[in-house]
């Protein structure tokens, strides 16, 4: 029950609204038990007035309760289920900025061995899960309780013995029910939870790789093993659903047995009376519509183990502490960039061999230097460790002869623009994914950027108001790639970092694209990661990477010279370098 400690924290911001909501439910079942209580008393005083031929019986003043606690009724669980709802939608959004913001500053390191299907997982539907915690606990069970004490407060007043008689009943069962059906049902909601997460992680992995499943005959395989994961699903949901069965039949078994208890006890009288009359009735109907009230409690454990196992869950990553460290206050931003690469090791964690094996690199403020070699080689890696997403395993990153550890996060994302391989687009429009980059851009600066891309067409038809959909799907790979090099456009930071800016691009585009580089970058460091030789020349360095290590620098034509591995990219690409972007 501890694990749930620090999500109840964050209720406390809406204490306002969920106190209300159980106020209202309070007020709703008094009104309910109220209700049906007054109605049997009227109708059986109503008869008994009859056969003895009384005509002045008062039936305006109980019609009138009837009437009241009807509306008090109607209108309470409408106000009740308005309210607790917001309070639970609200408490959902801050549960998800609350998770977010514990998991963004793990990535990418923190968070490397999850996988993208079940972080996601995490974050929405175990998150979704601990609304159970409000809605089907803590509202019932402090709702059941100032209820019991209401009514044999009430109900004392015409018999203490059948009032205490009825609210012990009540109480007994509010404290022994839910906890040993939540022993017996914990062990099912862990295992719904880790089936549940389990099952939307592979069918993810399933959806995303059609393609290769179908080629190399394996549809069938993963099909049959995420029907297996369904089975075992199904089977706790309906070992679920059978404990909640039984919990709701024991209540009705111990209604029917308690009703029939204080009938007998009352037989002999109420409150002094030996002929009761309809105050049998009035008991007997306040004693169904209080276990009424007991229904959503008999069910309210069971769902605790499913919210215990989603808040271990989501704890297991926010509790995670992240990989890179930023101070609070670091040197101040410049508007031009130096780098000083000294022997720089890395090695991912988890594996054995490192990536990166002494590089030592010199970066001028205002040059331009592309980063060659296979692939794998670790290019990515080092632009990833220019931007803090790892911190090294050995030798210095100094940019503007400081560490680079020294600068606070809101500094460095000033001072560099990335163009990562993979380009987000979110779920917005146009403006907004180009806004992410400069919040305060005109929409004239944003129509000059895409048209110094390229991208004229996403304005014809809808303009900035063009809505890109879940991941730019209506956006080819190249249109992506423009797209994010557009917003590197319009963050101008004195240090780019472009790793395979014009892949998915033809030729002409290509060239295009790397000539406004050039002419944007003028007086900016530049460090381009590619596998490809077009406009290398162009460049003030290559800078070729092999192996983890820097094995050539120099001008194109220096290198040429040397006949070493630039050379043979050379041959082995068969291409003839161009003159003039």
């Amino acid at each position: 029950m501890r694990i749930l400690l620090p999500f109840l924290a964050l209720y406390r911001r809406h204490s306002l609204l969920i106190c209300l909501g159980i106020l209202l439910a309070i007020v709703t079942l008094l009104a309910s038990i109220g209700l049906l209580a007054l109605s049997g008393w009227f109708l059986a005083a109503s008869a008994l007035a009859g056969l003895a031929g009384l005509f002045t019986f008062n039936y305006m003043l109980p019609a009138a309760g009837v009437r009241g606690a009807a509306i008090f009724r109607t209108a309470g669980r409408y106000a009740e289920r308005v309210v607790s709802h917001d309070a639970t939608f609200r408490v959902l959004s801050h549960l998800r900025v609350f998770t977010f913001n514990k998991i963004l500053p793990l990535s990418p390191g923190g968070i490397a061995r999850f996988r993208q299907a079940e972080l996601l997982n995490r974050l929405v539907a175990d998150v979704d899960t601990l609304d159970h915690l409000y809605l089907r606990v803590i509202s019932p069970l402090t709702s059941a309780a100032v209820v019991i004490l209401v009514v044999t407060y009430g109900l004392s007043w015409l018999d203490l013995s059948l009032a205490l008689t009825l609210g012990g009943i009540l109480l007994l069962l509010l404290l022994l029910v839910p906890p040993a059906f939540y022993h017996t049902g914990k062990p099912i909601g862990g295992q719904l939870t880790d089936l549940r997460g389990q099952y939307r992680t592979e069918l993810t992995a399933w959806l995303q790789g059609q393609a290769e499943l179908r080629i190399f005959g394996g549809v069938n395989e993963f099909r049959n093993r995420l029907n297996a994961i369904e089975y075992h699903w199904q089977r706790y949901q309906w070992q679920q659903a059978s404990l909640g069965g039984i919990a709701q039949a024991l209540m009705i078994l111990a209604s029917g047995l308690t009703v029939t208890l204080l009938l007998w006890l009352a037989a002999t009288g109420i409150g002094g009376n030996s002929q009761p009359g309809a105050l049998i009735a009035l008991f007997a109907f306040a004693a169904l519509a209080a276990f009424e009230v007991m229904m959503p409690v008999a069910g309210a454990f069971q769902h605790l183990g499913q919210v215990i196992a989603s808040a271990i869950r989501v704890k297991q990553i926010i509790d995670r502490r992240p990989e890179v460290t930023f101070p609070a206050i670091g040197p101040a931003a410049k508007d031009q960039v130096a780098l000083s690469l000294q022997q720089l090791t890395f090695t991912y964690p988890g594996q054995l061999l490192p990536v990166l094996r002494g590089v030592a690199l010199e970066v001028a403020a205002g040059e331009h230097i592309a980063l060659l070699g296979r692939t794998g080689c670790g290019k990515s890696t080092l632009l990833q460790l220019l931007t803090r997403a790892w911190d090294v395993d050995g030798g210095k990153i100094l940019l503007n002869g400081q560490p680079l550890q020294a600068y606070d996060e809101a500094t460095l994302r000033q001072m560099t623009a990335v163009v990562s391989q993979r380009v987000h687009i979110f779920s917005n429009t146009l403006r907004e994914n180009l806004l992410l980059a400069a919040p305060s851009a005109t929409d004239e600066r944003l129509g000059e950027v895409l048209q110094l891309v390229g991208l004229t067409n996403l304005l014809e038809s809808e303009g900035l108001h063009a809505w890109l959909g879940d991941g730019g799907r209506q956006l080819s790979g190249g249109e992506q790639r423009r797209l994010g090099i557009a917003r590197a456009l319009l963050h101008s930071a004195p240090l780019l970092l472009l790793d395979e800016p014009t892949e998915g691009l033809d030729a002409e585009t290509e060239q295009q694209i790397l000539a406004l580089l050039r002419h944007h970058c003028q007086g900016k460091t530049l460090i381009l990661v590619t596998h490809r030789l077009y406009g290398l020349e162009q460049f003030d360095r290559i800078c070729v990477i092999d192996n983890g290590q820097v094995v050539e620098q120099g001008t194109p034509a220096a290198l040429m010279d040397q006949q070493g591995h630039y050379t043979r990219f050379h041959r082995r690409i068969n291409v003839t370098p161009y003159n003039g972007l």
